[in-house]
């Protein structure tokens, strides 16, 4: 069996070109802002695509680089100020926060209608409530993986492996709600899980967010399955000149030729995080201006 492969950058610059056009025509430009506390090397990076995507579209941005013994009550007051700044229509707490930070607490001072990753628990309420507000950037993006690719969901059996807030929840209420891509019957897999493999093989489609590397193989994969691997996990390789490689959850050497369709790692979901970031801001920018996003 040949195995698709449902690569993200199609999709991501479909998003792109939209916003694009959208801001052309706009009274004003959307405007995002992105705290980045400390020195995180991955975070660096998020951050500098983050940035790239809203010179492409053509958004207002400003990212605020903090030292990592940054005080939380500078962080708070910082988001303050954001929350109340008109040319700012997102914020962006970038993840994760110095040690010390009240990571919660930080989150929660954002305002919900400026929580364009959305992780605020209003805004995590009203997707439990099948009345999303801003959806949480990866698992829309997922959604619209399947959906540029026309891999519906309705009455199929989909299986979660990951029960994060960022990842694993939302995404199973996403497949949950009414529509074609959605109406899924949803079990979400965890570390307790017992016989992880008999539960996802007998799934229609496999969305793999557990944050370990290569730990999906054949045996959990039935014939013919769509795969989505969300895994971003660095392994060493040292035929490679900086020593290490990218991996995502499922192994792909494994299941290739098996699994229906598959998103690659890297290039496969990763490239929606972002569009679906300043989709959501461009859906901030037009509530406050009474837009139709």
């Amino acid at each position: 069996m040949e195995t698709r492969l449902l690569k993200g950058a199609p999709v991501r610059d479909a998003v792109f070109a939209e916003l694009k056009a959208k801001v052309a025509r706009a009274r004003r430009r959307p405007g995002l802002a992105v705290i980045l506390a400390g020195d995180d090397p991955a975070s660096g990076v998020y951050v500098s695509h983050k940035e790239k995507g809203c010179d492409e579209v053509g958004f207002h941005h400003v990212t605020h680089r903090l030292p990592a013994d940054t005080t939380q009550a500078a962080l708070l007051d910082l988001v303050a100020q954001l929350n109340d700044d008109p040319a700012i229509d997102g914020i962006l707490v970038q993840l994760p926060l110095p040690r010390g930070i009240d990571q919660e607490a930080v989150l929660l001072a954002v305002d919900p209608l400026k929580d364009v990753d959305g992780f605020h628990p209003a805004n995590l309420g009203r997707l439990v409530a099948g009345n999303p507000r801003f959806v949480p950037c990866t698992p829309k993006g997922i959604i619209r993986l399947l959906r540029h690719y026309d891999l519906p969901t309705a009455g199929r059996r989909v299986a979660v492996v990951g029960r994060s807030v960022i990842v694993g929840r939302p995404v199973s209420l996403l497949l949950s709600l009414k529509g074609a891509f959605g109406d899924a019957t949803v079990t979400m897999c965890h570390s307790a899980t017992r016989d992880l493999a008999a539960v996802t093989s007998a799934c229609d489609v496999v969305i793999a967010a557990l944050g370990v590397p290569r730990a999906l193989g054949a045996a959990h994969i039935a014939p013919g399955a769509v795969v989505v691997d969300v895994g971003i996990n660095r392994i060493a390789d040292p035929a490679r000149p900086t020593g290490e490689r990218l991996v995502g959850d499922v192994d792909e050497t494994a299941v290739r030729g098996r699994a229906g369709a598959l998103t690659p790692v890297p290039g496969g979901v990763g490239p929606m995080t972002i569009a679906m970031l300043l989709e959501n801001t461009w859906e901030a920018y037009a509530r406050v201006e009474g837009l139709n996003a």
